[in-house]
């Protein structure tokens, strides 16, 4: 058995012997921990820490109170969300691993995440990812207004405008998050993690499939705007302030505005790592014939 100290591997021979529910009961088991830790050093917060996570028995309930009560509005009671929330993640366990991935994308990732509880109750870009799973949820199943209506309180509250037709996988990271801007049609693979102020957007009025691909292991930096039905391919790395129009083949670094390939076009520079975990942003420079200060 893991220790306290010790999560469960996150692998195929996990999923098989049934890890995946391993690691959900783990990740809660520590986010309870450090609530209680918390709790103690910190009494202001006693309270708060128990409403939100120690009174529940469950991840998906904890979060499915917060989310509730952080997009509640004076007509969309908090009740109502909570049930909503509640149902979609008791019903449908990939919602619920995709949250634990998510959480451990931000711990495993971000060096300010000083604990899995500190992600769940502040990270605005983990919390925005999470209700636009429900929102997507409800977006297939032709329940259109209410998901529409649950993207503008997700982009009021939390500054994140993801339409709830966009395709999300998990071990996501929204690093800071605010002014981030996901089309309809655009498709974010596992393991991606991007930055403030990216917009992953169209080029027009036109309609139909109009949005980025973004493949799994992608960082995109803070900033960078990807426009149109272009790929990024898997473990790419897109520089902040980019702007990129063109398809961006794997395992390869695009910088600039317009976005130009690192090492050139014909035969571009490739990285070995995965950008979307290692969250690396400035290897590249070295080979970077035209940064000067």
């Amino acid at each position: 058995m893991p220790t306290s100290s010790s999560p469960p591997k996150s692998t195929a021979e996990n999923t098989i012997s049934g890890g995946l529910y391993e690691e959900d009961g783990w990740v809660w088991a520590q986010i309870k921990a450090e609530a209680r830790r918390d709790a103690e050093s910190e009494p202001a917060l006693a309270s708060y820490l128990y409403s939100t996570i120690l009174s529940h028995s469950s991840l998906e309930r904890s979060i499915s109170f917060h989310l509730g009560n952080k997009l509640c509005s004076s007509t969309l009671l908090s009740t109502l969300l909570y049930d909503l929330f509640l149902n979609a993640f008791s019903s449908d366990h990939a919602l619920l691993s995709a949250t634990v991935a998510d959480l451990r994308a931000a711990r495993e990732r971000d060096p300010a995440c000083v604990s899995y509880s500190h992600c769940l109750l502040n990270y605005k870009g983990f919390l925005a990812c999470q209700a636009h799973r429900v929102a997507h949820r409800l977006w297939q199943q032709s329940r259109r207004p209410l998901a529409l209506a649950l993207q503008s309180r997700i982009a009021d509250v939390f500054a994140v405008d993801i339409h709830p037709a966009a395709r999300i996988g998990k071990g996501i990271l929204f690093d800071h998050a605010t002014g981030v801007v996901v089309g309809e049609t655009a498709v974010i693979g596992n393991n991606v993690s991007i930055l403030h102020h990216v917009t992953l957007g169209g080029t027009g009025k036109v309609g139909g499939d109009r949005h980025p691909k973004i493949g799994d292991g992608v960082l995109i930096g803070a900033g960078a705007t990807i426009l149109g039905n272009v790929k990024i391919g898997e473990g790419a790395k897109i520089g902040a302030g980019s702007v990129v129009l063109i398809d961006v083949p794997p395992r390869t670094t695009a910088v600039g505005n317009p976005a130009r390939l690192v090492g050139g076009k014909e035969k571009p520079s490739k990285h070995e790592d995965v950008p979307g975990e290692s969250m690396d942003h400035t290897s590249f420079i070295s080979e970077w014939s035209d940064y000067i200060i």
